[in-house]
């Protein structure tokens, strides 16, 4: 089948070598030229080694753009991890229109929040939706679904890297199959069942710890790597990105315990977080290396935030 890929960085890379090694043929590709790190974006390498015409996803709009991907025929688009939204007319332009992969099981967790968020509310099961996108936000019709557990030590980086990722490149494929044999569904989102969350950013990441430890420990987990949880102590925003919980560990909300080799031990409501690496400013290093270099001992306190306000 003919394809326009639509993606980036290195789940797009994939997606196209595993849809060629099925025996596509990938006629067009749009992409960023640089990455949000400032670095050439792979899928724009790839394809520009590969010779496969190049474009760039914020320029598809334009006339001249739209009639250079039309000349290139493609048969499905296909949407392997995209950061902007691509028109109607775009999403329409190949013969058999074009689909989405989505790290969540729609219409749960609309958004690009969407490894965080499960992870934050404690759930134990997310997954893979690859859909037919339209101008909503992750509102297309479902052509299929793969469910995914969420492990009780899941990180979002782990969730995402270990499980949706590959699970997520293989459903692209599958999903083509079905496309080619004119099996795919189009089956509409139950809207009732939607839900769509604000973006995991520090808003959403500051920890309170007067909260029952296991709602500590999920937002500290789901926002890791990024954003990473965080807390103040001394003024300064330090983020937690690798713990374990310690259910009945005798330690006061917010109140270091214990600091060693180990780690910095925090109290939350019912228990504590044994935190083993911190982040302050760019670097993350070891907790009690951290906290040596901070002057972070027992008895010092993280400051909760104000109920009345969402300060960040």
């Amino acid at each position: 089948m003919r394809i326009f890929l639509n993606g980036i960085g290195a789940f797009g890379v994939d997606a196209l070598t595993k849809l060629q090694a099925q025996g596509d043929d990938i006629v067009a590709v749009a992409a960023p030229r640089q990455s949000l790190s400032g670095r050439p974006d792979r899928l724009w390498a790839h394809a520009e080694a590969a010779s496969i015409p190049v474009f760039e996803t914020n320029q598809l709009k334009e006339p001249e753009v739209e009639q250079a991907l039309r000349e290139t025929a493609p048969e499905l688009g296909v949407m392997a991890f995209v950061q902007e939204f691509i028109s109607q007319e775009t999403l329409d332009l190949p013969a058999h229109g074009t689909i989405q992969y989505h790290p969540s099981l729609l219409p749960k967790h609309r958004g690009r929040s969407s490894v965080n968020w499960p992870i934050i509310q404690g759930e134990t099961l997310t997954g893979v939706s690859i859909f037919w996108p339209d101008q909503g936000m992750d509102t297309g019709p479902v052509l299929l679904q793969k469910d995914v557990e969420i492990g009780p030590d899941d990180t979002a980086g782990s969730l995402y890297a270990d499980k949706l990722y590959p699970v997520g490149i293989d459903a692209l494929a599958e999903a083509v199959e079905l496309v080619r044999r004119g099996a795919a569904p189009k089956t509409v989102q139950d809207e009732a069942g939607a839900t769509y969350e604000k973006p995991a950013e520090d808003r959403a990441a500051r920890i309170d710890w007067r909260l029952p430890l296991a709602e500590v420990y999920n937002l500290v987990r789901g926002c890791d790597p990024s954003p990473g949880a965080w807390s103040r102590w001394d003024d300064q925003k330090l983020r937690i990105l690798d713990a374990t919980p310690l259910p009945g560990h005798e330690a006061a909300p917010g109140v270091v315990s214990a600091v060693g080799d180990d780690g910095m031990v925090i109290g939350a409501a019912d228990g504590a977080l044994l935190i083993r690496k911190l982040r302050l400013d760019a670097g993350a290093k070891p907790a009690a290396e951290l906290a040596a270099e901070n002057g972070i001992e027992v008895g010092a306190v993280f400051k909760n935030p104000s109920k009345a306000t969402s300060e960040s």
